[in-house]
């Protein structure tokens, strides 16, 4: 009986120690203060104010695209994840998840020359693969809570955009983007990958 009063003792008092630096260290985290994050809404907004007219000027057509893919010093690049990249790419792409972009990394893949072309391509401009090349779009549900919001159009959500905003923001300025949705089988195009037969 008195090792279990014992054990009791020890056990309550062991508890009540824990539970009580438990509340310090809930106090101290709550307590604690951290720098601002790096995530800055308003460069971005100003970034894409200055790409806006950059990008315009260089939105190209398949054939373009397939055209200055044969030309010196030209990197065709692929963004998408690595699972989708393996599968199926554009003959040629080069890849770099756009999650992994940091100026490093870019750097390691492409040097920051201003002679070398970069083309960019994404899942929203193929049609007829909507297994490996599908197209990121939102589209409002039915029975939204009002008229307003279940009345909006589609908001296409391409990765080429965001892809373009930081491969400028990182200081490449030689980019260019397909500006066709191509169907998969068009005979002008080569996919490589582990699904391509």
């Amino acid at each position: 009986m008195k090792n279990l009063i014992l054990t009791t003792f020890f056990i309550m008092t062991g508890t009540v120690a824990f539970s009580q630096a438990l509340n310090k260290t809930k106090e101290i985290m709550n307590t604690q203060s951290y720098p601002k994050s790096l995530a800055d809404y308003n460069d971005f907004k100003d970034l894409v104010a200055e790409v806006e007219s950059h990008r315009a000027e260089r939105l190209i057509s398949l054939e373009t695209f397939l055209k200055m893919s044969q030309e010196e010093n030209v990197v065709i690049l692929d963004t998408r994840s690595d699972f989708r990249y393996n599968r199926k790419h554009l003959k040629g792409a080069i890849h770099l998840d756009f999650t992994d972009f940091t100026q490093t990394n870019l750097w390691e893949l492409i040097p920051p020359d201003p002679n070398t072309r970069i083309l960019i391509y994404c899942n929203n401009n193929f049609d007829g693969d909507q297994t490996d090349f599908a197209s990121k779009i939102s589209i409002p549900q039915k029975n939204m809570e009002t008229q307003i919001l279940s009345n909006r159009k589609p908001i296409m959500l391409a990765l080429n955009i965001p892809t373009y905003i930081n491969l400028y923001g990182y200081g490449y300025r030689n980019i260019y983007e397909l500006d066709e949705l191509v169907n998969v089988n068009d005979p002008r195009i080569e996919f490589e990958g582990t699904e391509v037969k």
